[in-house]
């Protein structure tokens, strides 16, 4: 008789118990743990060189294409959007991440050569939407996706296909995760546009989904810089998502079940603001368990006196960014 998925679920079992993990107290210990668990990436440079490479005026926004150095020899690129009827004051910033996919062009509704089109998948063009509400959006090229593979990967035949299991499986040998490596080069573009004038650094916001969903949390786990974060298509539990089917490698975090459940690391983000977003038909993070989060993560913002704080949407739909509420939330709470 097979019985390792049941000695599995004891390890699980086991592992979650063994800590007294949250209150507020503790919370530094774990953000001290969290940032222990991605890996450290030490960056010898402090000069960002940017360059810019494209400048585009289209129907209700600026485009600006540039990069910067993020961490030695890295280069991120990323695309800044800037409302055409930009007001003289600084305006609130979101950050865009986006998850598996052809990467940054993606998110504002480019194809892989750069061009508009009509195609939305499942990001549903939510960088261009929101810089339709009047704030700066960056939108990073996360690493591993789009032009921001492999060489190897360059030319594969899918453009969806990534590079994330060969980037991620080498730094697990160097005791490094590819979620850290992402989280370290976004902070690294939140130090960059700190330095905008147009941009006020006291209201930035994050909307991570799917991938950049991880990368949202854990940035904003991190980095008080974040004001207000919307996570979509993300939230669930580690134990109903992440090890009840395969996912990508950069989920898999060494030693993170010793430090908590997803719902009680995403509780770090209390008392800031958050709005969970999902499809009531998503897959890849199901419903049950995103309300057993939710669940837990209500009781944790309300030791927190800050219930107000956190809100949810589950709309009609599957792995899919939707923002019928969350758009309006990111941009209410920075303003």
């Amino acid at each position: 008789m097979n019985n390792i998925s049941m000695f599995l679920n004891q390890q699980y079992i086991n592992t979650i118990h063994s800590l007294d993990k949250h209150d507020k107290t503790h919370g530094k210990g774990m953000k001290d743990c969290v940032s222990h668990a991605l890996g450290e990436f030490q960056n010898n440079s402090v000069h960002f060189n940017p360059k810019v490479l494209e400048r585009r005026k289209l129907e209700n926004y600026k485009l600006i294409c540039m990069e910067i150095t993020s961490i030695q020899p890295l280069r991120i690129p990323l695309y800044i959007l800037i409302p055409n009827k930009k007001k003289k004051r600084k305006l609130p910033t979101v950050l865009a991440l986006h998850g598996h996919g052809y990467g940054m062009k993606e998110a504002i509704g480019l194809n892989i050569n750069g061009e508009q089109c009509k195609f939305t998948g499942i990001h549903n063009k939510f960088a261009a939407r929101l810089v339709n509400k009047g704030v700066i959006v960056v939108v990073p090229g996360i690493i591993g996706f789009g032009d921001r593979r492999l060489d190897e990967d360059m030319n594969a035949e899918q453009p969806l296909e990534n590079s994330c299991f060969e980037i991620g499986s080498q730094l697990l040998l160097m005791g490094k995760t590819l979620a850290g490596l992402r989280v370290q080069e976004i902070k690294r573009v939140l130090d960059y546009i700190q330095s905008f004038n147009m941009v006020d650094e006291e209201k930035i916001g994050s909307f991570g989904f799917s991938g950049g969903g991880l990368v949202a949390a854990f940035t904003s786990i991190l980095d008080e810089r974040i004001k207000a974060t919307v996570l979509s298509g993300y939230l669930s539990t580690f134990k109903g998502s992440i090890m009840s089917r395969r996912h990508c490698l950069d989920n898999y975090i060494p030693g993170i079940l010793e430090i908590g459940e997803m719902d009680e690391l995403i509780a770090l983000i209390a008392p800031r603001p958050l709005f969970i977003e999902s499809g009531k038909d998503d897959k890849l993070f199901p419903m049950d368990q995103v309300e057993i989060s939710m669940n837990k993560l209500l009781k944790i913002y309300k030791a927190y006196n800050a219930e107000t704080e956190l809100e949810a949407h589950y709309f009609n739909g599957g792995h899919e960014i939707n923002g019928e509420e969350s758009f309006s939330w990111l941009i209410q709470n920075l303003n």
